[in-house]
């Protein structure tokens, strides 16, 4: 046996930092939020420092950071009059991977025990790199703040990495970026005002980009034809002021800014956490959907900030799908992120923020309902149908989202409400009952509704595609059944007992229904595997004949739509009901007895099914054969009346 060596790993570190920085960023414009976010943090040293050392930030010191593009020479500066680096520095932070400047300063504050610690954004030492997403070779100048010397580190990303002294006029950093030829689009100003905006708006610090000198602009910088230095970043976090400094007219335009809409939002919401997660958010709701609302693939959420450093846009994993209609921003203080900052890192933290924003924009839409109806109107118009989703994907918040879903009634103009329909329920009545269809015209009209029309029974009509599936994940609302009044198992109002209240209507003397049994039997073999059953009806009033549901049936304008979209549905069988008290019913039965098995009985209850059929909006499956039947009886009514 040998004695064992322990040996450090060996890497090939061009290799190595190619393979670290191309693997983080699937994005390259981020450099210029990486850039800027170091930057940002050594602004923040920088002030820090100075409260115990106040040489280090002279009185009327204007702390930025200034960007500034050479399309002759090709390269990208990034300055700043931050802390800066020593030689050590360079090394320590530059020359060595995954080494944070950042996350050494906060460890030795931490150490330190001091109070109010500056809120950096570093924390992973590789932010820099990914210039060389960009850029073939980095120059780096920097003195420190409190010396004399500055120093000058370069590399290729390939090999090594040179430092050697310096000069610059004054303390902070300088990178200057050597770009390739493929990313000269950086060289625009257009495009860094662009990026500027997206990534970094809402840096506390301004944010300067070295413009030419326009027309109109300074007397003296427009003669000698001089640029200048403007600044880009609003550097005002909306979200990070208290609300009562805030006016409608400031929430207002920065959602205009944040969602290039030219119209006002319909509600907004601005809110803080504190807690294990501390956040900030502002909330808002769009007048009108996105043209991508109901597309699979759409990417929804909102924009995501981690200590005012934009991270992602539609950031998805803190917004349920049944929001999807949300924008606005959230801004983290302690959010845990990948290295790259471009995936959410740590499940915990996502399902605290999650509730909370889920929590707020529901509130929003409640205050909305109760504050102003003719807006929330046009908030369901919009998006009625993406909330009703969460009825069926969100067990935890399905009763505030029943309060808010609307339909129109049979007991009231416009929208009703579960607790508006309840506020109008007759003494005796036990439930809420609903009808499901393709329109409230062919609703109002079914057969269907004529023993709820008989006692006075308001219906909900829910006639959106996605009401069905909705609607199974809501059995009750407030102790209250709902009752889909197209299915077989309809009762109009239960008993105490269980019994159908129908019964207990009957009058002393009063003669039971005529049950008409052998006549049911034979229009079930009549019409075969059309339906799964031929029975008497109690819901029909004026009607003879209607088809429902079968438990754990589809509704039938749901299944024609799917169909149309060349969805393999297989068919379902629906229940005959008879009205076995309507005249025509007595006397199809009288000809039955009279000839059990003649043609005109079997036309006629074929006549009957397809009466049902278009009652409920379904088609006929041979309209042709239907008509010539129909001009048959007509013909045959007609010729008594000769």
């Amino acid at each position: 046996m040998t004695d064992s060596t322990v040996r450090p790993f060996k890497a090939e570190v061009s290799q190595l930092l190619k393979l670290l920085v191309n693997s983080l960023y699937s994005n390259h414009e981020v450099f210029v939020r990486e850039l800027i976010s170091n930057a940002s943090d050594a602004l923040d040293k920088l002030r820090f420092e100075s409260l115990s050392r106040p040489e280090l930030l002279p009185s009327g010191t204007t702390l930025a950071v200034r960007i500034s593009a050479d399309p002759e020479g090709q390269t990208l500066t990034f300055s700043d009059n931050g802390i800066g680096m020593s030689s050590q520095d360079l090394e320590d932070n530059l020359g060595t991977l995954a080494r944070s400047g950042t996350r050494q300063f906060m460890a030795a504050l931490e150490a330190a025990q001091k109070g109010d610690k500056p809120q950096l954004i570093g924390q992973f030492g590789v932010g820099f790199y990914s210039a060389f997403l960009v850029a073939d070779r980095v120059t780096v100048v920097s003195r420190a703040a409190g010396t004399d010397e500055a120093f000058h580190w370069e590399s290729d990303a390939k090999e090594s990495f040179t430092i050697e002294p310096g000069e610059r006029a004054e303390q902070g950093t300088t990178v200057v970026l050597h770009l390739k030829p493929e990313s000269k689009e950086y060289l625009e100003s257009f495009r860094l005002r662009q990026l500027i905006e997206r990534y970094s708006d809402y840096i506390p610090h301004p944010i300067e980009l070295l413009e030419k000198a326009k027309k109109g602009a300074d007397p003296d910088a427009e003669e000698s034809g001089e640029p200048g230095f403007e600044r880009v970043n609003q550097a005002s976090a909306i979200w990070r002021r208290p609300a009562k400094e805030l006016t409608k007219e400031q929430y207002e335009g920065f959602y205009k800014h944040l969602s290039h809409d030219w119209e006002p939002p319909l509600a907004y919401r601005h809110f803080q956490v504190e807690g294990t997660q501390m956040f900030y958010a502002v909330l808002f709701l769009p007048k009108r959907p996105a043209f991508d609302l109901f597309d699979a693939e759409s990417k929804h959420g909102v924009r995501l900030h981690v200590k005012r450093v934009f991270v992602v846009d539609n950031c998805s994993d803190l917004v349920p799908r049944y929001l999807r209609f949300v924008r606005g921003v959230v801004d983290s203080e302690d959010l845990p992120l990948n290295v790259s900052r471009e995936m959410l890192q740590d499940s915990g933290a996502v399902r605290v923020i999650k509730k909370q924003i889920t929590t707020h924009t529901l509130a929003m839409l409640e205050d909305l309902r109760k504050e102003d109806v003719k807006a929330y109107n046009s908030f369901w118009a919009a998006y009625g149908t993406v909330l009703k989703e969460g009825l069926h994907f969100a067990e935890s918040e399905r009763a505030r989202i029943a309060k808010l879903v609307q339909y129109e009634s049979s007991g009231a103009e416009g929208w009703s409400t579960f607790d508006d329909y309840v506020s109008r329920m007759k003494a005796d009545q036990k439930a809420i009952y609903y009808a499901v269809g393709s329109s409230r015209q062919l609703i109002e009209n079914s057969p269907h509704l004529e023993g709820l029309r008989k006692r006075g029974y308001e219906v909900l009509f829910m006639i959106d595609p996605i009401d069905p599936f909705a609607i199974s994940s809501l059995n009750e609302f407030e102790g209250k059944p709902l009752v889909n009044a197209m299915t077989d198992d309809l009762k109009l109002g239960a008993n105490a007992d269980g019994s159908d209240a129908a019964d207990a209507e009957k009058k002393a003397g009063e003669p039971e229904p005529a049950d008409r049994k052998s006549l049911l039997e034979h229009m079930k073999v009549v019409l075969g595997d059309k339906v799964s059953e031929v029975r008497a009806s109690k819901r029909l009033t004026d009607s003879p004949t209607c088809l429902v549901i079968a438990d754990g049936g589809m509704a039938p304008h749901i299944e024609q739509m799917l169909r149309a979209r060349k969805m393999d549905v297989p068919s379902s069988k629906r229940i005959l009901e008879v009205n076995t008290e309507h005249p025509v019913v007595a006397n199809l039965e009288s000809a039955f007895k009279a000839a059990q098995d003649s043609d005109d009985v079997r036309s006629w209850i074929r006549t009957l099914y397809d009466q049902a059929l278009i009652a409920e909006g379904s088609p006929l499956e041979d309209p042709a054969d239907f008509a010539r039947r129909l001009t048959a009886l007509v013909q045959k009514a007609s010729a008594v009346h000769v």
